[in-house]
């Protein structure tokens, strides 16, 4: 399945305390001098007093003295080698060139409030209620026990999983979690993540090669019976590599056209066909001999797997810990 990957909106906030600080969530504390340019301290104060239009208020914002903005700020015309304010004995104004720094400067300090408010937000424990959505075979085999020593470590976590192959849209369903194979395609309002591979190997069952033979080459599945996927009304191509730089999807023969991994292996299992399915999946069978693998040659191709979320700007806490999590079986060898 081809879809784009990230994530829910954050609700979360920063806690500020005291009167002047929640007027000013960028406040800085004492920072050292840069030969090299501007301290964050002096965009500060010449953002805070852009907004405030008065030396005087955000001196008083700031929490230091008026004639500690006005230096602040000469030092940084002085640097910049041109002035950001008219001055006069009234009010303050920003020239063009200052109006040009603020839209930059309070652009950039938002950005900076923004990344700190993200990692406190990544330090929250997870809870509510997750939503996620899984391929149904691969989901309950090997992800669903995942989850469930997530929320063993995490009792304020709780689950909704729901186990579909088809295409599904979070937003509109509600999802906050999605677990596809496929290449990620571009998908506006997604994020995805590469958690693994999984390569895809093509087998059947000993009384089936036994019965029709074994093929030998591509062209062979013409004459065998073979179990594909079937999504949305159509049957699935197989992925191939006739060449060692060439991948091709192609079509066999559909004998059985099943919408469930579980049910292709069984089916295969049963010596109803050939089937191509990800290693996750066959391997049990075929190291307890039920299935064998064919065309070896040609079934080097593997799949990704990526974990896949709504795309907003705060990656909200309990879908963090559930990716992060995802990650370190995938490095852990837990999802091959």
């Amino acid at each position: 399945m081809a879809v784009s990957f990230d994530w829910t909106g954050d609700k979360s906030s920063v806690n500020i305390k005291g009167d002047k600080q929640a007027k000013n969530p960028f406040r800085v504390s004492k920072m050292s001098t840069d030969t090299d340019g501007p301290t964050l301290n002096g965009i500060h104060t010449f953002v805070t007093a852009a907004r405030c239009k008065s030396f005087t208020l955000a001196a008083e914002e700031l929490g230091i003295s008026k004639s500690a903005v006005g230096k602040g700020i000469a030092r940084l015309e002085e640097r910049l080698g041109t002035p950001l304010f008219h001055r006069t004995t009234r009010q303050i104004s920003l020239t063009a060139d200052g109006e040009a720094y603020y839209a930059s400067c309070s652009e950039a300090l938002e950005t900076l409030h923004n990344a700190e408010r993200t990692l406190v937000t990544g330090h929250e424990k997870p809870s509510g209620r997750l939503r996620v959505d899984l391929p149904a075979a691969f989901g309950r085999k090997v992800l669903l026990p995942v989850l469930l020593n997530i929320t063993r470590q995490h009792p304020e976590l709780s689950l909704t999983v729901t186990f579909t192959d088809r295409l599904v849209e979070p937003i509109d369903e509600g999802i906050d979690l999605l677990v596809r194979f496929g290449p990620v395609g571009d998908v506006s309002g997604l994020v995805a993540r590469p958690l693994t591979r999984q390569r895809l190997v093509t087998c059947a069952a000993p009384s089936y090669l036994k019965s029709r033979g074994r093929p030998v080459s591509l062209d062979d599945l013409e004459d065998h019976q073979c179990i594909v996927g079937h999504r949305r009304g159509r049957p699935l191509a197989w992925t191939v590599k006739p060449s060692a730089d060439r991948t091709v999807r192609i079509n066999p023969p559909a004998t059985y056209e099943l919408s469930d991994g579980d049910a292709i292996i069984s089916a295969a299992i049963s010596g109803c066909g050939i089937c191509q399915i990800p290693i996750s999946l066959a391997r049990k069978a075929i190291e307890k001999g039920d299935l064998i693998t064919i065309l070896d040659e040609f079934s080097i191709h593997d799949v990704p797997v990526s974990a896949i979320w709504p795309a907003t700007r705060h990656l909200l806490p309990k879908v963090r810990r559930v990716v992060d999590e995802l990650l370190n079986q995938a490095q852990q060898g837990a999802l091959d």
